[in-house]
This record gives structure tokens, C-alpha cells and sequence, in this order.
């Protein structure tokens, strides 16, 4: 192998979605991070063609579509609680790592120990943030609440909770996974 191909960045194996037969819950638990944040994606577009449809509607035909801006606004929690996990396992939560990369520098041992550190304290973030929210998916399901105005547009909130409880223990999961499975640097930092 020529020095620039050991230079270039790579993605580590463990990064993306394990084979089956070298991790089974990680193959388990990376398809679920890819199907949720697949279905966040296309939730992605449905919610760009509603805004825009909205637009135009609105300026056009001066008949705009009714509740998309709370349809918005509760859509744009659930893209992200569907797409956090498949952030965590690939290794690309956002984050300012200019002091990670100088630690890797020096010791790749320390980093590893740093990144596991980072994963289990999101791990145990997301699994608080799921325990929070479950009391008020149980509140907005037993009492049928709602987002909109009554007689004119309405749509029950609890599936919207259910998906941040269902996302932060997935989230949760994949920041556990990581924190003892994976490569002691993310991809790109590999020297």
C-alpha cells in the first residue's frame, strides 16, 4: 500500500453497520438507526413540499394550508430525535474536537478512553431524556392531547412523543454500543 493511500481519510469498518456475524446487535441495532433516520429523511421532503406548497399557496392563491406551521414545528423535533442514533453509531454526532485531536496526537490510548468517556455520558443524556419523556407520552395518550384548533385541524401529540422516547433509547443504545465497539479514533482522524 503507497503512503498516500495510508494518508487518506478511511472509514473504520465499525463505523457503519457490522456484519451480522461479527456483531449481531450491532447489525441489529445500526439497521435500526438506518431505517429510523431513513424514514426522518423522507420526513425531510414531505415537510419541504408542504412549506413550499404553503408558500405558494399563501402568496399566490391566497389559500394558505392550514397548520403547517405547528405540523413544522413538532416535525422538526421528531426528524431529529429519528436521525440522532444513526449520527451516534456512524461516529458523527456534531462536536468541536480541536482538543480531541491534539489528545490523539499525543495518545491514542488517552483518546480512546476520552471517546468512551463522551459516548457513555451521551448514552446516559439520552436515556434521561427518554425516562423524562415517557410520563408525557403516557399523559398525551391517556388524555387524547392535541396540537391545533379544534374543529379546524388537529393531530394528537403522543406519536411525536413516542418517537423522542423511541429515539432517545435508540440513541442511548448506539452511544452504549459505540462507547465499547468501534475504532479508538472516528473516521477522518486516523493518522
Amino acid at each position: 500500500m503507497d503512503e498516500t493511500a495510508l494518508q487518506r481519510p478511511q472509514q473504520a469498518e465499525s463505523e457503519g453497520i457490522p456484519a451480522f456475524a461479527d456483531a449481531p446487535a450491532g447489525f441489529v441495532l445500526g439497521t435500526v438507526a438506518a431505517v429510523l433516520s431513513a424514514i426522518g429523511t423522507v420526513w425531510i421532503g414531505f415537510l419541504m413540499i408542504l412549506i413550499v406548497s404553503d408558500v405558494i399557496g399563501r402568496n399566490f392563491f391566497d389559500a394558505p394550508i392550514t397548520g403547517v406551521a405547528e405540523i413544522a414545528g413538532y416535525s422538526v423535533v421528531a426528524i431529529v430525535f429519528l436521525q440522532t442514533a444513526a449520527a451516534v453509531m456512524q461516529g458523527r454526532l456534531t462536536r468541536a474536537d480541536f482538543l480531541y485531536r491534539r489528545i490523539a496526537g499525543l495518545s491514542r490510548p488517552v483518546a480512546a478512553a476520552l471517546e468512551s468517556a463522551f459516548c457513555v455520558t451521551g448514552a446516559i443524556v439520552f436515556a434521561l431524556i427518554a425516562w423524562s419523556s415517557s410520563d408525557k407520552l403516557i399523559t398525551a395518550y391517556m388524555r387524547a392531547e392535541f396540537f391545533g384548533v379544534q374543529g379546524v385541524f388537529i393531530v394528537p401529540t403522543w406519536p411525536f412523543r413516542a418517537i423522542i422516547v423511541f429515539g432517545s433509547i435508540t440513541a442511548s443504545l448506539a452511544a452504549l454500543y459505540r462507547a465499547f465497539n468501534r475504532t479508538p479514533l472516528p473516521a477522518g482522524q486516523r493518522k
